[in-house]
């Protein structure tokens, strides 16, 4: 095979989100294409078979403009790192607008007012996918959030959402965006509940009067009445004014909401009541009821919804908050020699950073000073402090404890681990699972559908009604416009997924997206890569041996010199853990080679003095031609005790083999225990040896296994599972397992959640145990189920609640339904919702992702 790469330089790549997206497009062109990007360079590499590959030039080109990353002038590229790193502080750390300005396939976070019901979060996404430029947009109702990918200006988002009827600003900052909108929600309640006590001060005595007293509106009563429709006219223009303004801008842009019904149904009992009074003795007797204090409930009691409504959400983002609240506001700084204390978007990489005992972390770093223990439970869920001296990496949100520290930032803002965490809590519980299409399809017909039954019924009554047939037809069609308001489909999924999202980061367990967590529920296979999912990840070199056959002649020295070059600066494990053992032995230097070349799968190759050079697994050296039958017996001993084998060769004869340990994790048979006890079919798909693969097979309880796979091989196997009907989920380390984990239908990154890993994968575990991904997925289903419980609550109180208030139940009971029971009723929908969803909090899993035992005992909130 002849490898061929091609390099674009890519303005819109961002993050390793950017890439997996780029990723995806060119593998569904050519599957067995390597993607590699690099976001710092704007860099996107792509090896390609040049012989058989469909890809060319012209396809991927064609494939990255598709997914929204058009390849650009790599002249136009902008100034680096060092020439920034000499700005002045203000302007090295540039504003957050600069730095986050959407381009390419950039994602915009908009925060969007104005917002009532499910017909609203239709409106706008439509505007938004309408826009130029734009590949995707999802608002969500719960964060009154908007995410769109595109590349798009923010100028022209805004002017989309304005153009409806709405208001939106860019949201920069997590952090503000959050207490921007906990402020803002603390006002709306507070305004909220003085508008019904307002309301319903003149509504509830008004109503108990009635009962004792009730002048006649067309005799000396009417004086009386008018004060009463002033007064009831001042609740309608102050406490209830946003449902007639908001009714008045979706009319002018031809839309309907839930202000459109309040206002209809508020509206016309009030104008009814007010024309009784004025044309009373125009009018038959029978039609003269007065509703004023109809109008005042139901404004009432819908504020007070909307007030409990906003407390009960309020509690949905805690985990977020929990989040933010691990990043500290200053941080202080060793500059010049001199110690100041400065804001911490003032830090910039490079600065030296000097953390108390017992102080917050404020950015990641590398220490340069002094020892301590750093408590990282906050991110890893480990218990134990964990010990930092010279050179260890450090983390944001992490706190020191009795050792002073010094160490200089390496990544600072948004960058760092803390900050991609609470960036992507943030970015997932603004997101959708496809399961709110549903709602989303409904509501946009919904609103106009309950004005048509309205008419529909005032029409019916005043046609085929009893008398008074003009009192029946207006409580009818205003109990029926109130009572069916679309606020509890609007809150049923993006609630539940907010608390979802939040109760798996609190395990620590990071959901990209609502598909991943939707998905996540509905898996039915799990495929585990080996090292570092299975194993602890840190091999180390147990058994070597050379032989006394060819160039080298059993010269040790020579050969782990060899074996030091090929792999000196590979970053794979068993490349460290052989360059450990070379590093250990005496009189070793790394020998002088030359055309060096990797072999995906299988290991690498060059060039010495003493002919050509393979290091690697059995296949690499078989495909070459060399005879492995010196080493068999050592081979299959080594086999026998579940090493892995690497095998090195010189001049076309095998010269040395290395055993290399990886020690099984100890919580591994756990927790493949317990998903198979979820009903996940479990299957290990490793590039080692079928022997080794078997042994550890057999000590995690894992019976169905594939050995010897190179990546692309991993790739076509989840196609196969997929194939046969599986919905398939990918465990790997979210880099060398990178293309598996993208056509995966979830792929989950197990790790200390590096950038790769956090961005590459659907889902990304911050601690190294399977059994966080077990927890992913009872989550997972607690929150579809949840979400399904609301689905089905906000239709079928609809579809019970519509006929009712039309009143198909007047010939048995001989009454219809109050309009403020049915404000009330609409009201206890939402209210209904948001507390259902709330349940999720108190959410347990079978075990925690720390655990070595199944515990069944928690209770489920679904």
């Amino acid at each position: 095979m002849k490898s061929q790469t091609l390099t674009r330089y890519v303005p819109g790549m961002n993050c390793q989100g950017c890439v997996k997206r780029m990723r995806e497009a060119v593998v569904a062109v050519d599957k067995r294409a390597d993607v590699v990007g690099t976001p710092d360079e704007k860099r996107l590499d792509v090896s390609i078979d040049a012989d058989s590959s469909p890809l060319d030039d012209d396809a991927l080109d064609r494939a990255l403009e598709n997914a929204g990353y058009p390849p650009g002038d790599p002249n136009a590229e902008p100034a680096s790192d060092a020439d920034s790193a000499e700005a002045p502080a203000d302007d090295a750390a540039g504003t957050a607008e600069s730095r986050e300005k959407p381009a390419g396939g950039a994602q915009t976070r908009l925060a969007v007012s104005g917002m009532t019901c499910a017909s609203c979060v239709k409106t706008v996404q439509q505007a938004l996918e309408r826009t130029p430029g734009v590949t995707s947009a999802a608002v969500n109702f719960g964060t009154h959030t908007a995410e769109v990918t595109g590349s798009a200006e923010e100028s022209a988002l805004i002017g989309a959402v304005q153009s409806v009827g709405y208001d939106a600003e860019r949201i920069v900052d997590v952090r503000d965006a959050e207490l921007t909108r906990a402020e803002q929600e603390a006002r709306d309640y507070k305004k909220r509940l003085k508008g019904s006590f307002a309301a319903l001060a003149l509504a509830v005595p008004l109503m108990a009067s009635m009962f004792v007293f009730h002048p006649d509106p067309v005799g000396a009563g009417r004086l009386y009445w008018l004060v009463i429709g002033a007064l009831t006219l001042a609740i309608m223009a102050f406490p209830g004014r946003h449902f007639f303004t908001g009714a008045w801008k979706n009319a002018k842009h031809h839309q309907a909401n839930m202000d459109t019904l309040v206002a209809m149904g508020t509206g016309t009992a009030w104008v009814y009541s007010m024309a009784v009074v004025l044309f009373g003795p125009w009018l038959p007797e029978a039609a003269r009821g007065i509703y004023f204090e109809a109008s005042a409930m139901v404004i009432g009691l819908i504020l007070l919804g909307n007030a409990m409504e906003l407390k009960a959400r309020g509690r949905t983002s805690d985990a977020l908050k929990r989040l933010l609240d691990l990043q500290t506001r200053t941080a202080r700084v060793i500059r010049n020699g001199e110690e100041q204390e400065v804001d911490i978007d003032a830090v910039r990489q490079g600065d030296h950073v000097r953390v108390r005992p017992g102080e917050r972390l404020p950015v990641d770093g590398e220490v340069t000073e002094g020892q301590s223990h750093i408590d990282e439970s906050m991110l890893t869920g480990e218990p134990e402090p964990i010990a930092k001296q010279t050179g260890d990496e450090v983390s944001a949100g992490t706190v020191n404890g009795r050792g002073g520290l010094v160490y200089r930032a390496t990544r600072v803002g948004n960058n760092t681990r803390l900050g991609q965490i609470t960036e992507q809590v943030a970015s997932a519980q603004g997101s959708r699972p496809p399961i709110g299409d549903l709602a989303d399809k409904v509501s946009s017909v919904f609103v106009p559908s309950v004005m048509i039954i309205a008419v529909l019924t005032a029409l019916a009554w005043f046609n085929f009604g009893v008398e008074a047939r003009v009192i029946h037809m207006l409580v009818a069609a205003t109990s029926v416009l109130i009572i069916a308001c679309p606020c509890a489909l609007g809150l049923a999924t993006p609630i539940s997924t907010m608390i979802g999202v939040g109760k798996a980061a609190e395990h620590g367990v990071l959901v990209r997206n609502g598909e991943a967590l939707q998905t996540a529920s509905k898996l039915t296979a799990l495929v585990v890569d080996k090292t570092g999912t299975l194993t602890e990840g840190n091999p180390r070199v147990t058994e070597a041996e050379v032989f006394d056959a060819g160039a080298l002649s059993g010269n040790q020295a020579a050969a782990l010199g060899y074996v030091a070059a090929l792999e000196r600066g590979s970053e794979h494990p068993l490349a460290t853990a052989l360059t450990a053992y070379c590093e250990q032995a005496a009189n070793t230097e790394p020998a002088e080679i030359r055309d060096f070349d990797s072999i995906t799968g299988g290991g690498v190759k060059a060039q010495s003095s003493d002919g050509e050079l393979l290091l690697g697994n059995a296949a690499l050296l078989e495909d070459a031609g060399v005879d492995l039958a010196i080493g068999s017996e050592s081979a299959r001993a080594l086999e026998s005790k579940a090493r892995t084998i690497v095998y090195l060769a010189v001049g076309g004869r095998l010269a040395a083999l290395f055993g290399v340990s990886d020690p099984v994790r100890e919580d591994a048979k756990s927790a493949i225990a317990r998903l198979k006890a979820d009903g996940l079919h479990v299957i290990m798909l490793t590039g080692d040896n079928r022997h080794t693969a078997r042994a550890v097979g057999d000590e995690v309880g894992i019976e169905d296994y594939r050995a010897e796979l190179k990546p692309e091989d991993k790739h076509e196997e989840i196609e196969r599972l997929q194939k046969a009907g599986h919905i398939v989920g990918m465990v790997g380390d979210g880099i060398n397992d990178a293309p598996a984990l993208a056509r995966a239908n979830v792929g989950f990154a197990i790790g200390q959640g590096t950038d790769v890993a956090i961005e590459s994968a659907g889902i990304t575990l911050m601690r190294d145990s399977l059994h966080g991904v077990a927890t992913a997925i009872e989550i997972s289903q607690a929150t579809l189920t949840n979400i399904k419980q609301n689905l089905a609550g906000a239709f079928g109180y609809n579809a019970l609640c519509i006929p009712i208030a039309a009143g198909v139940f007047y010939p048995l009971t001989g009454a219809l339904l109050s309009p403020m029971i049915a404000g009330a009723a609409m009201s206890l929908s939402s209210i209904t919702v948001v507390s259902n969803a709330n349940r999720l909090r108190l959410f347990s899993p079978h075990g925690t992702a720390g655990s070595h035992t199944d515990t069944r005992t928690e209770e489920k909130a679904a």
